[in-house]
């Protein structure tokens, strides 16, 4: 129950205090889908979790570092009780489990991820790094999976790295049509049309081909 009301209450406060708004070119869905979105801050899987409507967010985890969200008491509590996250090693040497088959025992638990192709924090000046490997790895597993590319809007304004208080711009999580993997897709092409499909939901990609 505590839990439950601290989530509720993270989703509220990321509202107020980014002026959040999702804008949805596809149609909220309970089936088990993937979102993966650009990644420019530690707050982008609370924007995308937060802009879900309620009835869908109790079964959507975010996939997250286990580095990071190990340091201390309170991230290893608000990740594994109030966001439910999926916690993968970063480092290969430090892994139990495959990455992937972490991710696909997830899913087949019921549950829907958000993930970030890029694989790090995107401090560069290119709108998109390029895709990891993984999301090709996860479609192969469970080819019944929709992934929904949902491009993230000022958050890395409202939240730049080192402030501890957030400045007062609108953000916007746009959610993109849903894609699958295709018969026959080999990992380049299915990671160029899940990319492309990403990045044309921004002003930079405007016109991108999907």
């Amino acid at each position: 129950m505590i839990s439950q009301l601290l989530a509720d209450g993270f989703s509220a406060a990321i509202r107020l205090l980014t002026g959040a708004r999702a804008l949805w070119r596809c149609s909220p869905s309970a089936d088990h889908r993937v979102y993966y979105g650009n990644h420019v801050s530690h707050g982008d899987f609370v924007m995308i979790w937060s802009a879900l409507p309620p009835s869908l967010r109790r079964d959507v985890r975010p996939v997250a570092g286990a580095d990071y969200w190990q340091r201390d008491v309170l991230r290893r509590y608000l990740i594994r009780e109030v966001f439910n996250g999926v916690l993968i090693e970063r480092d290969p040497q430090q892994r139990k489990q495959d990455a992937i088959e972490t991710l696909c025992e997830a899913v087949d638990g019921g549950s829907s991820l958000i993930l970030f192709p890029e694989g790090t924090r995107n401090q560069s000046d290119e709108p998109l790094l390029p895709f990891k490997s993984g999301l090709y790895h996860l479609a192969r597993k469970r080819p019944e999976l929709e992934f929904v590319p949902v491009w993230i809007d000022n958050l890395a304004r409202v939240m730049p790295k080192g402030k501890l208080l957030p400045l007062p711009l609108l953000c916007t999580a746009t959610f993109g049509d849903t894609l699958r993997l295709e018969a026959d897709e080999d990992k380049q092409a299915f990671l160029q049309r899940a990319r492309n499909a990403l990045l044309a939901l921004s002003e930079h990609g405007q016109g991108t081909a999907a």
